[in-house]
């Protein structure tokens, strides 16, 4: 695997968590998301993006309401279900325990490669 495989896949992992707190935070339309995670450096098209805000209706963590709109067709934009938010809780204790686990292992290494330097065998 080269190393833009796996920087897609570490993307991919945490995409779906990304688009449930922007939707979190009120009704979002799917280019507002683009445009937030394309300004996070989190590179996404719509040909993803629409999937996956599909399968998240399915699974019963948003809804989606049709607003007419003055310059052109309605627009569909995005809210968390009761169930979306309980599940983002989850997700987010989740995010921060996985995120400390590898911020240990990571110091972990640097402490041992800082040691190894300062004391050549």
């Amino acid at each position: 695997m080269n190393i833009e495989n796996a920087q897609v896949q570490m993307r991919k992992g945490i995409l779906e968590f990304c688009i449930l707190h922007i939707i979190s935070r009120g009704e979002v339309y799917a280019s507002d998301m683009l445009d937030e995670l394309t300004s996070a450096r989190i590179m996404v098209v719509e040909g993803t993006l629409y999937p996956l805000l599909t399968r998240l209706k399915n699974s019963g963590w948003l809804d989606y309401k049709w607003v007419e709109s003055s310059s052109g067709p309605p627009r569909k934009y995005y809210v968390l279900t009761e169930e979306g938010k309980i599940f983002l809780e989850a997700m987010q204790a989740t995010w921060f325990e996985l995120a400390d686990s590898v911020s240990i292992v990571i110091k972990r290494t640097e402490d041992l490669s800082k040691n190894a330097a300062s004391n050549p065998s």
